[in-house]
């Protein structure tokens, strides 16, 4: 296939997996704005309980992700009995792990107690947290289930499912938050309501892709497969939220419009990323694919084309942060204050946008590949050899406060990114 063949077919790909990506960003947006017209004590309960949620679940998240390497290479090679018992074996990955997750949620308020958290902010914090914790199972299936879709190339299931969730969500927040008056509690149902139903579109697509043929029986060593290749991923995940976590907690440190401005840029920038996580997972399965057909020029062929696609939106998405920041900054506020404050983070987040849509691609390819446990090492590298040490001796050191924190982050971005196409490009040419 030519170069122009190969971006279409990536292009075709990533495009609805980016949509989709979008879409659940779009949800959470949709859930703040109503919350924090409801009351300041539930959008903070909600904040912080959707963010516990996500830190314990994200290491679920990559261990199913594992499917993203599993999966296309079966397909790659013509092994589709092996395809279709890896989402069994996928499927029942994401119970195991999302029970052990939805306890750990469960524990949560009991540490949120210990931390001496608001009582008003506590109180709606576990509401949220109780009722979230019902869908983290049905949420990692829906991960599962995603990658067997999108190794297959079927994608329009999960456009019109994340829109068919977005409709529904809006009206369940809109109802119950503020008609019957349940707060965040109202919430929580709604997400949660969509979780499932999500999860049923999902199955429905997937067994229509084989809807004569009985599913063959996945086995422990299905299982044990994905496992090897996620476990890395999860540690991956988790280390890149714990180290937001950090930036997070001394942004709230220093000051109440120091955190207001850092959780204006982070809440901007993580919308970005979604463009750069719909082609890393695009990219993941083309390299996939060229990796079961034994062809490995193709494979790194794909991974280089997929990074350069991906530095091209988020070189857009760069020029958007430099030139018209003052109005990217007032859709979320009409603080003036705060909106000097986050003028500066959302300069550096241009730098920030290229750093991580590179280490989000690069881990993709990697994905693809099979070599996973070099995305963990890069992160671990990028964010706690070079981004903490930094964080702390910018903010603190030489006292320049949110700023340091941010040009902490970007720095181990960079370094990360940086890594992963090195290891990417070697991997790619030893194998």
């Amino acid at each position: 296939m030519s170069e122009r063949g190969e971006t279409s077919a990536l292009l075709t790909l990533a495009i609805p997996l980016a949509a989709q990506q979008v879409g659940n960003q779009l949800m959470g947006m949709v859930d703040a704005g109503m919350l924090g017209r409801y009351s300041d004590a539930a959008l903070a309960g909600a904040g912080v309980g959707n963010n516990l949620l996500f830190a314990i679940t994200s290491v679920g998240l990559g261990i199913v992700m594992g499917m993203d390497t599993v999966v296309p290479q079966a397909l790659g090679a013509g092994r589709i009995a092996d395809a279709r018992r890896a989402v069994g074996a996928g499927i029942r990955l994401a119970i195991l792990v999302g029970l052990m997750a939805t306890l750990l949620v469960y524990a949560m308020p009991l540490l949120m107690q210990v931390v001496g958290v608001q009582p008003d902010v506590l109180h709606e914090a576990k509401s949220y947290i109780y009722l979230r914790a019902v869908g983290i199972v049905p949420f990692l299936i829906t991960i599962a289930l995603r990658s067997f879709l999108a190794a297959h190339h079927r994608t329009r299931p999960l456009v019109i499912a994340v829109i068919i969730g977005n409709v529904v969500n809006a009206m369940l927040d809109y109802v119950l938050i503020f008609h019957v008056g349940m707060g965040v509690i109202g919430a929580a149902l709604a997400t949660t309501v969509v979780q499932l139903l999500t999860m049923g579109l999902y199955l429905v697509a997937a067994r229509a892709l084989y809807p004569d043929e009985p599913a063959p029986p996945s086995t422990s060593q299905d299982l044990k497969t994905i496992l090897r290749y996620g476990g890395p991923v999860g540690g991956q995940i988790f280390a890149e939220v714990g180290i937001f976590g950090v930036a997070t907690v001394i942004a709230a440190h220093l000051g109440e419009l120091e955190s207001a401005s850092h959780a204006i840029a982070l809440n901007i920038a993580s919308f970005t990323f979604s463009f750069a996580m719909g082609v890393a997972a695009a990219t993941s399965v083309q390299v996939g694919s060229a990796v079961g057909a034994n062809n490995i020029a193709l494979a790194r062929s794909r991974g280089l084309l997929g990074i350069r696609v991906g530095l091209a939106v988020m070189a857009g998405c760069a020029v958007a942060f430099l030139l018209v920041p003052e109005a990217i900054a007032r859709a979320f506020t009409n603080d003036s204050v705060v909106i000097v404050a986050t003028v500066p983070l959302l300069h550096i987040a241009a730098l920030f946008q290229l750093s991580d849509g590179t280490q989000a691609i690069a881990a993709g390819a990697l994905r693809g590949l099979g070599h996973t446990s070099q995305t963990l090492w890069g992160n671990l590298i990028g964010h706690y050899v070079v981004a903490l040490p930094l964080i702390l001796v910018l903010c603190f050191g030489i006292d320049r406060g949110i700023v340091g924190v941010w040009w902490g982050l970007s720095a181990g971005l960079t370094v990360t990114g940086a890594y992963l196409v090195a290891m990417f490009l070697r991997g790619s040419r030893t194998r």
